[in-house]
């Protein structure tokens, strides 16, 4: 006979695996729907202006669901789309009559967030065309109570040259822009005669440029073409490079660079008096622009 009878045991459950938490998923839109209809346009200039040789490459990534969620609710008031269609009131733009910086691409925005925390007095105007660093920079400022930055989107030369008054800046920050390594790629640098003579218009007597990048051969031609250009003068009185200044935060990608062995560069020169005779006007078919 067999021995007592066991008591029927309970069903499991199947084993899975845990899985990762998922972004939520959107619906696709309707084709020629914006993708943020409150937030940066695609392509605010349009065909207003005509076509030339770009200094950036927009660069297409994923946008997380927090830096959607801050280009729709923030760009309203703290977006500037670069249409070159009015001349911006910079006091109206940042609600004070603090001095303003232009930066030129500031990839996912770390490095601006610490700048502008670290010197509230001072208004950072920054510039680019990758839209998750958009929204990033967003948040950062909503996150750490940022009042004085504003993220513009497009091209910086039609900011420069078509929304910008004479003197309105009081600085113009270009942090590793792209080296375009190639010698056939050279002249789509951003750093060239034709792009300083224009910025000699909006940034203010006294004011300054600073560059900062760890490809070596483009910091040498930078150096060339401001130390040549009568409307800037360096502020190192021996000529050469600078040591990072202090307001200049070191970011994880220039510190993974210096791991490597990189050599970064930092180049500051001051916006001279405007009656230097030699200083020569823009000319409005320059081929470089900025991002």
């Amino acid at each position: 006979m067999g021995g007592p009878e066991r008591p029927a045991q309970p069903e499991r459950e199947p084993h899975h695996p845990a899985r990762p938490e998922r972004e939520p998923h959107h619906p696709a839109r309707p084709k020629g729907e914006p993708r943020f209809p409150d937030g940066p346009q695609p392509d605010p200039a349009g065909s207003h202006f005509e076509r030339r040789i770009r200094s950036f490459q927009p660069r297409r990534s994923r946008v997380t669901s927090g830096q959607a969620d801050a280009l729709q609710r923030l760009w309203p008031a703290w977006g500037l789309d670069i249409d070159g269609q009015r001349v911006v009131d910079l006091a109206e733009l940042f609600g004070n009559e603090n001095p303003v910086v232009l930066e030129i691409g500031f990839g996912m925005g770390e490095a601006t967030a610490r700048m502008a925390a670290a010197d509230p007095a001072t208004d950072i105007l920054a510039v680019d065309v990758h839209t998750p660093g958009q929204g990033h920079l967003l948040h950062l400022a909503e996150q750490h109570g940022l009042t004085n930055v504003r993220v513009g989107n497009g091209d910086a030369i039609i900011l420069l040259r078509e929304m910008l008054a004479p003197d309105s800046l009081d600085g113009l920050r270009v942090y590793f822009p792209d080296p375009w390594p190639k010698k056939r790629h050279h002249k789509r640098r951003l750093i060239q005669p034709e792009f300083l003579d224009l910025v000699a218009t909006r940034v203010r007597p006294g004011g300054t440029v600073h560059c900062a990048t760890d490809w070596e051969p483009y910091a040498e031609q930078m150096l060339d073409v401001l130390s040549a250009h009568p409307a800037f003068e360096n502020t190192r009185p021996e000529g050469g490079f600078t040591p990072r200044p202090g307001f200049r935060p070191l970011t994880r990608f220039e510190g993974q660079g210096l791991e490597k062995g990189h050599v970064v560069n930092d180049l500051l020169f001051r916006r001279v008096p405007h009656h230097d005779p030699s200083c020569r006007e823009p000319r409005h078919d320059q081929s470089p622009t900025g991002g």
